[in-house]
């Protein structure tokens, strides 16, 4: 599981013991850097995720009040009135039909969207939008410079890709449940929190399919990690999603959905260790970890109040990467009207 590859004059070590996990994003913390991209990456978004030092800490503190929880409960009128849009549509495919037939992945694309435009730009959440479908764009437009080899100063060459990545960069599953904590009343912060199955099941399509799949650091001095003597200039690769599916870890069911692993919670589930880390881990943590899964539980209630489904025929499981992981062709459901 331990292996040494290059990439170019660059060694890289594969690391998936949760203790050297553990250490590299919490423990000794301070002790690694964050890799330094492809300066084209860097245009698709600048912010708390990419600093680091102090830079990484003031703006950090700046943005934590934010995703407070008495924040969270503030925004919840801005969730439900985009869930309660994302329904009403979907009610309309349904008006004059006992079932049909939907791609669920564009919608829940623009539902994130808008929550985040909502709660974030307030009543001017159009502009909002537009960034996230700029944003989409710019993704791709990422992915395929991320392949190529950079030359230095290449980013300042007006080439087509260039000019438009330039352009963007300037303008930017539990009803049962659901039912007995809410009934068909309008969800609210403390039902939400007391949401255990779904809780359970949103924790194991993390942990099965993490939006990111892996973490790197890179050390910028000699470091002993684990057994292991580590000089500078060395890439560390935590593949989440291959620590999250990791037999050893998890046991021979590791490849299965199964949410009952979470019944007693992340921390007996993992035996309390850095195994499942679906929003990164220690003090660099996803700040908006809080914020996703509320939206989460906010969405999933009110699809499970209104509907019921099934997968379509049509679906085909692959999925892949543009920057975070995603069905390649779409979450194709039969929706019911209940």
């Amino acid at each position: 599981k331990m292996f040494v590859s290059w990439i170019g004059p660059t060694p890289r070590v594969n690391i998936m013991e949760p203790e050297m996990i553990r250490d590299i994003l919490s423990n000794k913390f301070g002790h690694f850097a964050k890799i330094k991209v492809n300066p084209l990456v860097g245009m698709l978004a600048k912010g708390v995720a990419d600093y680091q030092g102090e830079k990484w800490v003031k703006h950090r503190r700046i943005i934590n009040p934010a995703f407070h929880q008495e924040k969270l409960k503030l925004m919840l009128p801005a969730f439900y009135a985009c869930c309660s849009e994302l329904v009403e549509k979907w009610e309309k495919l349904l008006l004059s039909k006992e079932s049909c037939e939907v791609d669920v992945w564009p919608y829940l694309q623009n539902l994130t969207a808008d929550v985040i435009s909502r709660t974030a730009f307030g009543s001017s959440y159009e502009e909002g939008r537009r960034i996230f479908e700029l944003q989409t764009e710019q993704a791709m437009l990422v992915m395929e410079a991320s392949r190529s080899i950079y030359i230095p100063g290449f980013r300042f060459v007006p080439t087509k890709r260039n000019r438009r990545m330039k352009e963007i960069f300037r303008e930017v599953k539990a009803r049962e449940e659901v039912f007995e904590v809410f009934g068909t009343k309008k969800a609210d912060f403390e039902g939400l929190n007391h949401l255990k199955v779904l809780t359970m099941i949103l924790n194991e399509v993390l942990r099965l399919y993490p939006p990111v799949l892996m973490l790197t650091r890179v050390t910028y001095k000699p470091i002993q990690l684990g057994n292991i003597r580590l000089p500078p200039d060395v890439v560390l690769d935590m593949p989440i999603l291959l620590v999250q599916h990791d037999r050893e870890l998890w046991g021979e069911d590791a490849e299965e959905f199964n949410p009952e692993r979470f019944s007693e919670g992340v921390s007996k589930a993992t035996k309390n260790q850095v195994s499942f880390f679906p929003f990164s881990w220690g003090p660099r943590i996803c700040i908006g970890q809080n914020f996703a899964m509320v939206e989460a539980k906010m969405a999933l209630v009110m699809i499970l109040q209104k509907f019921s489904f099934e997968l379509s025929p049509t679906y085909t499981h692959s999925p892949s990467t543009v920057l975070i992981l995603q069905p390649q062709h779409g979450a194709p459901l039969i929706l019911h009207k209940l």
